[in-house]
C-alpha cells in the first residue's frame, strides 16, 4: 500500500500536468482570438486563475520533495519541481507573446474599420457631388432647351410677320404684334376687311392661307 505522501505527490503531478496543458490552451486561444478586447481580457482572467493553480500545486510539490526521508527521493522530487517551474515561466513568456500579437490584430482590425467607415463616407460625399454636378448639368440643359425653344418662337412670329407683309404690304400695319403670333381667321378677317381687302382677296392669297 503506497504511502500517504507518495498518493499526495502523484495527485500533484496529475494537477500539475492537468492545468499546464488548459494554460497552453487558453495561450493558443489569445494567439487565434482577433477581438473585441473584452474577450481578450476574458481569456487573460482564465490564464490568470489557472497559473494561480498551477503556481500553488507546485508549492505543495516542493513542500512534499522537503519532507522526503530519502535524500534521493528528495533530489527527485526537488527536479521535478524545478522542471515544473521552469515549464510555467515558459508559459508565462508564451502568454506576453501571444497578448502583443493578439493586441496588434486587434488594433489593425480597428483602423480598417476606421478606414473603411472614412472611404464609406468618402463614398457618400462623392455621390451627393455628383447628383448636385447632374442636377445641375440637366438644369442647364432645360434652360438651353428654354431658350431654344423661345427663340424658334421668335423666328416664326418674325417669319409670319414678314410674309403677311409680303402678300399684303399695307393690312399688317394694322395688325398689333401679339395678334400674329396665334391669330384666329376670325381677327385676320376682320382686321382685313377694315383695311379695304375683299373676301375674293382674301381667298386668292395662298401665303395668308398656309399662315393662319
Amino acid at each position: 500500500m503506497a504511502a500517504p505522501q507518495d498518493v499526495h505527490v502523484r495527485i500533484c503531478n496529475q494537477e500539475i500536468v492537468k492545468f499546464d496543458l488548459e494554460v497552453k490552451a487558453l495561450i493558443q486561444d489569445i494567439r487565434d482570438c482577433s477581438g473585441p478586447l473584452s474577450a481578450l481580457t476574458e481569456l487573460n482572467t482564465k490564464v490568470k486563475e489557472k497559473f494561480q493553480q498551477l503556481r500553488h500545486r507546485i508549492q505543495e510539490l516542493e513542500q512534499s520533495a522537503k519532507e522526503q526521508d530519502k535524500e534521493s527521493e528528495k533530489q527527485v522530487l526537488l527536479q521535478e519541481v524545478e522542471n515544473h517551474k521552469k515549464q510555467m515561466l515558459s508559459n508565462q513568456t508564451s502568454w506576453r507573446k501571444a497578448n502583443l500579437t493578439c493586441k496588434i490584430a486587434i488594433d489593425n482590425l480597428e483602423k480598417a474599420e476606421l478606414l473603411q467607415g472614412g472611404d464609406l463616407l468618402r463614398q457618400r460625399k462623392t455621390t451627393k457631388e455628383s447628383l448636385a454636378q447632374t442636377s445641375s448639368a440637366i438644369t442647364e440643359s432645360l434652360m438651353g432647351i428654354s431658350r431654344m425653344m423661345s427663340q424658334q418662337v421668335q423666328q416664326s412670329e418674325e417669319a409670319m410677320q414678314t410674309l403677311g407683309r409680303k402678300a399684303f404690304p399695307g393690312a399688317f400695319s394694322f395688325f398689333p404684334f401679339g395678334v400674329l403670333t396665334h391669330p384666329s381667321s376670325e381677327i385676320v378677317n376682320f382686321f382685313l376687311l377694315e383695311n379695304g381687302f375683299t373676301e375674293e382677296a382674301l381667298k386668292s392669297c395662298p401665303v395668308l392661307t398656309d399662315c393662319f
